[in-house]
């Protein structure tokens, strides 16, 4: 939640983006657990379409301001972090 709190810069579109990436980040995070230790395969389910729906606002988020973007992350099956090429 703190990762929310910006100092404004007047361009509010950056400011957007700053606040808005580490709520998303959150989002991603909380569902990762939900994979990781969650039982409820419904639930499963939409934190696995959470993980994939953040990562694109993300994405699309930092190319709108023309930022170039972090490396992948594991997809939500390869919650290992070692991702196929390790």
């Amino acid at each position: 939640m703190t990762g929310m709190s910006v100092q404004p810069s007047g361009d509010i579109d950056r400011d957007f983006v700053e606040m808005m990436v580490p709520h998303h980040q959150g989002a991603i995070e909380m569902a990762q657990a939900e994979l990781r230790y969650g039982h409820n395969e419904r639930l499963k389910r939409m934190a696995q379409e959470i993980i994939v729906t953040q990562q694109q606002e993300i994405a699309a988020m930092r190319l709108a301001l023309d930022e170039t973007l972090p490396p992948a992350t594991p997809s939500p099956d390869d919650l290992s972090g070692t991702g196929p090429a390790n």
